[in-house]
């Protein structure tokens, strides 16, 4: 099959979304299928066509931002083209171009997927209101157009306002989750370099953005060194210039300050550095405050390098914890209820191990591949029994 694959960003940029498609094209490239990422030069000096493991890269330019999303007035004629020579698409939500794309499957009689990641929150403002909302409609476009609609989990699609909507056309897919080996010394190494010898360590993976909840780990921490004085947080991903984030930043700047020696900013890891990352850890958390988190896909990553988690009781986000019994829910927004849960992690580690293996065989990337290739394979039959009887 060719596969054309769209979203508004793709590597180098970092983001659950990115990875997830990322590691969705690379196993779909490694059964044997053509797949183009339609995306955004999003940064200039990015090349507009590249071949990354397998996948061949278009990018579109970018005329100018809006809030978190890209104006790309080629879009249009880039994607036109790349539809007709494509024999299914896979849209990714959010993003402001869906609805044009999908209707473009829909003329060339192309079967379109839509895989909807989360929920999206602009910030507070009548202009990012507006945004939202011309987004929300665009999305509802593209679903009208489109074939399918993929989702994590059930759990988030019957809470989500757009996803349970379209609970006809739904396929639940669990997301491609891939963890690098390493050997035990390079976590020695890593130990020693950022902990110096100092435990529990408390891993939290994410960007610094408001949704992800930093401020209820930073509450809960202080309660935390009660008990472990020595305790340390170690955070990997983007801490610095994360695009909309500079208000959040400075508002947790008085935590962090007040957590100097016993905080870490990792930034960007490389994958097998957030393999050194996770097995250093005792526990790792995912504090997420709303549904623009729809599972966490650092979870199964620690899960799978053995290391348990607390998330917060949040529909898809709680699923991981629920399916595999790898950790303890918190409510939302309870610095003092994350706190207690994360210290059950703590005082009682081994009840919490589980099949590492079989966790990493439910969520692995050829996994995924497969379930999304029998849905195209479906939805080219389908189409081509309609033309046989039209």
């Amino acid at each position: 099959m060719k596969i054309l694959i769209v979203l508004t960003y793709y590597r180098p940029h970092v983001s659950g979304l990115t990875i997830y498609v990322e590691r969705l094209a690379r196993a779909l490239a490694n059964r044997g299928h053509t797949v183009t990422i339609l995306t955004s030069q999003y940064d200039r000096r990015l090349p507009r066509e590249e071949p990354i493991d397998g996948v061949r890269v278009l990018r579109v330019p970018v005329l100018f931002r809006v809030s978190k999303g890209v104006i790309m007035p080629t879009i249009g004629y880039e994607a036109t083209r790349e539809v007709k020579a494509h024999d299914v698409l896979s849209i990714h939500l959010p993003q402001f171009d869906a609805a044009g794309i999908a209707f473009r499957a829909r003329v060339s009689g192309k079967p379109a997927v839509l895989t909807y990641h989360c929920d999206l929150r602009m910030p507070s403002g009548p202009f990012n209101y507006l945004v939202n909302q011309v987004i929300h409609i665009a999305n509802r476009i593209a679903a009208a157009f489109s074939d399918a609609v993929v989702a994590y989990t059930k759990d988030y699609a019957i809470h989500s306002p757009f996803l349970s909507s379209y609970l006809g056309k739904l396929h639940v897919i669990p997301p491609p989750v891939d963890v690098s080996s390493i050997d035990d010394r390079d976590v020695e190494d890593f130990k020693q370099r950022y902990l110096k010898g100092k435990s529990p360590a408390i891993g939290m993976a994410a960007r610094l953005a408001t949704e992800k909840g930093v401020e209820y780990l930073a509450e809960a921490f202080g309660l935390i060194l009660k008990e472990y004085p020595d305790a340390q947080v170690l955070f990997a991903g983007q801490y610095k210039n994360v695009l909309g984030e500079a208000e959040y930043a400075h508002r947790l700047q008085p935590w962090l300050d007040r957590y100097r020696g016993k905080w870490t900013f990792l930034g960007v890891l490389n994958p097998a550095e957030m393999t050194a990352f996770y097995r250093a850890c005792d526990l790792t958390v995912l504090p997420s405050v709303n549904s623009t988190e729809s599972f966490g896909l650092v979870q199964i990553e620690s899960m799978i390098c053995g290391v348990p988690v607390v998330a917060s009781d949040l529909p898809g986000v709680r699923q991981p914890i629920l399916t595999t019994g790898m950790g303890r829910i918190a409510p939302i927004r309870n610095s003092q209820a994350l706190a207690n849960e994360m210290l059950r992690i703590l005082k009682e580690p081994d009840k919490y191990q589980k099949d590492s293996a079989q966790i990493a065989g439910m969520f692995s990337p050829q996994a995924t591949a497969e379930r999304y290739e029998r849905l195209f394979e479906d939805l080219l039959a389908k189409k081509a029994k309609e033309d046989d009887n039209g």
